[in-house]
């Protein structure tokens, strides 16, 4: 029976930072460097510097300050999305306003946080983001609440769509990475073994299972397989 030391260790969560507050940034990068299971990918201060970050290797979860010297952090978010779309990504900012939340998300971040959390706060954040969650500032969760309750009551209901298209759509917005990962879902194997088969890291495969069930309207793996058949695809 083999040992709890023979049992090999989940790959570091390699983090980037992207913060133009010296302080801040010291503060963080330390945190990040005292955690065992983090190791901190790079670092820039400014969104020029950012922006040249992207194009070496990809991090795990980058973190996006939006107040940058010389443009808006939104424009690393854009571009993280296009070349690193296996990375997480988190703000951390001081701007608190519906109009930056927004444009943030639809942008392509997972996660926001206002920059009154202590880094140990961070720390926990950023593993939960790694783990596929979406860690929100309370005061900003609200507003994304508020804002879709809103949103809800004013629009009309749809037009159903004509029979035979939904899963056309629906799988015509999943890429082959998800479908090769739902896939393996399907077929029982858990995210550590969809890993080894993919030769992606364990926290790549739950952002892929992340996006597969935000496509698909879902929240456990159960509803996604359901889902997914009800869609054609996948074989009955």
């Amino acid at each position: 029976m083999p040992s709890i030391s023979d049992i090999p260790a989940l790959p570091a969560i390699h983090v980037a930072i992207v913060e133009d507050d010296p302080g801040f940034r010291d503060a963080l990068s330390k945190a990040v460097q005292a955690s065992p299971d983090m190791q901190l990918a790079s670092m820039a201060g400014t969104r020029a510097e950012g922006l040249a970050m992207l194009q070496g290797p990809p991090a795990d979860v980058l973190l996006v300050d939006l107040g940058l010297p010389d443009g808006s952090g939104i424009d690393v978010i854009v571009a993280a999305v296009a070349q690193w779309p296996s990375c997480n990504i988190m703000v951390s900012t001081t701007f608190g306003d519906e109009t930056h939340v927004m444009r943030s998300i639809e942008a392509g971040a997972a996660g926001y946080l206002l920059k009154d959390s202590s880094p140990a706060k961070m720390i926990d954040e950023i593993r939960s983001l790694a783990s596929g969650g979406s860690p929100i500032s309370p005061i900003i969760a609200r507003q994304v609440l508020a804002r879709f309750r809103g949103a809800a009551a004013t629009t009309a209901p749809a037009a159903p769509a004509a029979p035979g298209t939904a899963g056309a759509d629906q799988g015509a917005i999943l890429s082959v990475r998800e479908k090769e990962v739902l896939d393996y879902i399907t077929r029982g194997f858990t995210a550590q073994e969809i890993a080894r088969l993919m030769q992606l890291s364990p926290f790549t495969v739950r952002t892929f299972v992340r996006r597969i069930y935000s496509k698909l309207k879902v929240t456990s793996k159960t509803e996604a397989i359901y889902e997914a058949r009800t869609l054609g695809l996948l074989p009955d």
